[in-house]
């Protein structure tokens, strides 16, 4: 958790006219002009978890399985091979290249069903008959899965593909327009270029569309982006990555070095080049839904049991200098929304002039005795809790800041608008490594964006873990 910090003064003054990102909506893929029936077996990861669902089924019913197990089984099998990544998206449809993989995660949805066996029947009586039902899917999945990629090739060749821009008219971004033009079995129909420079596009036969990508998604319902090597400076094509992640388009970028790159999961191949696929937004994923739940219910029950201890708080504040109780102030959250924060009054009233636009100073005269006790222990921001229960902030993300320093902070530091993607928290990494009071503001927003490329419940439960312990190390001083 993050105090109004110290900062030098020379960051006061707000520059003018430096807006806000605005916000970004999902956009809904409008890619395929094919008909329904070619839509239907274009879509591998669907034909994949069908082709294994009729697996599982078929081998359960022959190893002579009872309902039961066959739930069991199905819910272990698909969840394995989906921590797998059986169920991707995919350009090359290489049925041979993807059996290693397929095999693998067999094996390990057997050990998975042995231990579970084991521990239901105490004992492993039933190991034959999952070695029998492993095998006879295998067997199966096999063909299957076989079957899904020729379905999926034949959609694309008829239509099923993605409408698709490359950032960058290089010799690479025209060799990969070629590629896709010549190999439709890849999914992706190219639509043209975004480049400032379009000097070297005539040759492609395909436009250039435009230096702003987020307006060409959007006008020509673009479902995914390349990103080879463009004339603008590499900072502007990040900024062009994040954008386009923002709008939920699928974002294959032509890493550097491409040369040296191996196959992987999230390392696509286009006939020769590799393209890292990077994920969407992860607001955008069902895990993002859980957290939202998880935060709504973990703070209202922390609100419920810390009522008598934030009671006691309040009546402490009243007593050493007077109403408001609570301290109220805009700050900026998902998106660029504006909303209310709420703390605990720490100091005594100051004009909302001075609040919104200077840091508060460490040692400030203002701050009495109770307000140090509730700085230091950030008693003062348990009522922030009601805006996690409200949904304007989360229990983990990047700390909330003021309208006017987010201007000034995203005009003069790289991707300081970006950590807004995400919505703001009570804690963030930026502040458990540290980076709280007068610290590097560069640094937080590197951590912060650093946060939202790789989230995950387990990296919110650890920040939270880690949280925790700064606090009973600062309530030890």
């Amino acid at each position: 958790m993050e105090k109004n910090e110290s900062h030098p003064a020379s960051l006061l003054p707000v520059p003018a006219g430096v807006p806000l990102q605005p916000k970004v909506e999902l956009l809904r893929s409008e890619a395929f002009q094919a008909g329904p029936i070619v839509q239907l077996f274009g879509g591998i990861p669907t034909l994949l978890l069908v082709a294994d669902t009729v697996a599982v089924f078929v081998a359960c019913v022959l190893a002579g399985l009872e309902r039961p197990a066959v739930v069991a089984v199905l819910g272990i099998v698909l969840s394995t091979r989906y921590c797998f990544k059986v169920y991707r998206g995919r350009l090359r449809l290489s049925f041979l290249q993807e059996l290693p993989r397929s095999v693998l995660s067999v094996a390990v949805a057997l050990a998975v069903l042995t231990v579970v066996s084991f521990v239901w029947t105490r004992g492993l009586s039933e190991l034959p008959a999952i070695a029998l039902t492993g095998s006879l899917f295998l067997a199966l999945t096999v063909p299957l899965e076989n079957i899904a990629f020729q379905l999926a090739r034949w959609a694309r060749r008829r239509g099923r593909t993605e409408r698709t821009v490359i950032v960058g008219a290089s010799r690479v971004g025209l060799d990969l327009a070629r590629l896709m033009g010549d190999h439709p079995e890849v999914g992706l129909r190219p639509l043209g270029f975004v480049d400032a420079d379009a000097s070297e596009a005539a040759e492609s036969g395909l436009p250039v569309l435009g230096s702003d990508l987020a307006t060409v998604i959007r006008d020509q319902r673009v479902s995914t982006v390349v990103i080879a090597f463009s004339a603008d400076a590499d900072t502007h094509v990040v900024d062009l990555a994040i954008t386009a992640r923002q709008l939920g388009v699928s974002l294959l970028v032509v890493p550097r070095f491409f040369e040296l790159y191996r196959d992987a999961p999230d390392v696509e191949r286009l006939r020769s080049y590799p393209l890292v696929r990077l994920t969407t937004s992860p607001t955008h994923s069902l895990s993002w839904s859980v957290k939202i739940l998880v935060d709504k219910v973990v703070a209202g029950l922390a609100l419920l049991f810390l009522a008598p201890v934030i009671l006691i708080a309040a009546l402490a504040v009243l007593v050493e200098s007077g109403r408001p109780i609570l301290f109220r102030q805009e700050r900026v959250g998902l998106d660029g929304k504006l909303f209310t924060l709420f703390k605990l009054r720490s100091m005594r009233p100051a004009d909302n002039t001075e609040s919104a636009t200077r840091w508060s100073i460490a040692g400030d005269p203002r701050v009495g005795p109770v307000g140090r006790v509730l700085r230091r222990t950030s008693l003062d921001e348990l009522p922030q809790l009601w805006n996690v229960v409200r949904g304007d902030m989360s229990l983990v993300g990047p700390r909330p800041e003021r309208p006017g320093f987010v201007q000034e902070f995203s005009a003069i530091h790289d991707r300081y608008w970006a950590r807004h993607r995400v919505p703001t928290g009570l804690t963030g990494l930026a502040q458990v490594n540290g980076l709280r009071g007068n610290t590097s503001i560069s640094d937080r927003a590197r951590y912060d964006n650093y946060y939202i490329a790789n989230w995950s419940l387990w990296l919110d439960v650890s920040i939270m873990l880690m949280t925790a312990r700064e606090l009973v190390r600062r309530g030890d001083h």
